[in-house]
Formats: structure tokens, C-alpha cells, sequence
């Protein structure tokens, strides 16, 4: 077990001086790829009016979204239907998107209790 924590150390310390040692023109990179993005100059000003357009953008979209949910609900009520009709792979894939989903929530589950299996501490 010491081993293996001494190991970890030694990585941690690699990956910390790689860091030190490219993070800066990784950011340099990253900025320079991406500065059509970037707002000049970054005020408070800019930053509330970009907030507030983000915001009302995504309020304008809801329409949009409330329409793509009742077109899947009801290709899930006309799948409901002719259920007779699902081949044996699709009834397959959906039983295995099921047990994804089951899973993606206890491991939610897991890392919200603190990484406990038996329940929360009190």
C-alpha cells in the first residue's frame, strides 16, 4: 500500500511540474484560438449585458423546446402503441438505455452521499 501512495506521489509531482511547465502557452493557445470570443474590454458592464442576453436567449428558446418535448412524448405514446410490433434489438437497446440511466443515478447517488454506499452521514 505504501508503495502504491508513493507511486501516486511521484505522478502527482510529473503532472504537476508538466503543468507548471506548459500551462502557460497551453492558455496563450486556447485564447488565441478561441478570441473572436472574447469581449474588449471585459467590464463589469459587458459581463451583465452579456448575462442578460444569454439569459433571455435562453427564455426565447423554451417554445422551441416545449414543442421538441411533446413531439417525443408522442412518439413515445406511438411506440406505447405498436409495442407488438418492436423487434427483439430495439426492445434491447432501450432496456439497456434503461440500466445505463439506472446506473448514471447511483453513481449520482454515491458521490452526493460523499462516496458512501451506506447513506449519508448524520
Amino acid at each position: 500500500m505504501a508503495s502504491k501512495l508513493v507511486q501516486l506521489q511521484s505522478k502527482a509531482a510529473q503532472t504537476s511540474q508538466f503543468v507548471a511547465k506548459h500551462g502557460c502557452s497551453y492558455y496563450r493557445q486556447l485564447l488565441e484560438q478561441n478570441k473572436q470570443y472574447i469581449q474588449n474590454p471585459p467590464t463589469v458592464e459587458k459581463c451583465n449585458l452579456l448575462s442578460k442576453q444569454l439569459f433571455y436567449t435562453r427564455l426565447a428558446s423554451i417554445p422551441g423546446r416545449y414543442e421538441a418535448f411533446w413531439k417525443e412524448l408522442d412518439s413515445a405514446k406511438q411506440l406505447w402503441k405498436n409495442r407488438k410490433e418492436l423487434k427483439v434489438e430495439e426492445v434491447g437497446i432501450a432496456a439497456l438505455f434503461g440500466l445505463e440511466c439506472f446506473g448514471w443515478f447511483c453513481a449520482g447517488e454515491i458521490v452526493g452521499r460523499e462516496f458512501t454506499f451506506t447513506g449519508y452521514y448524520v
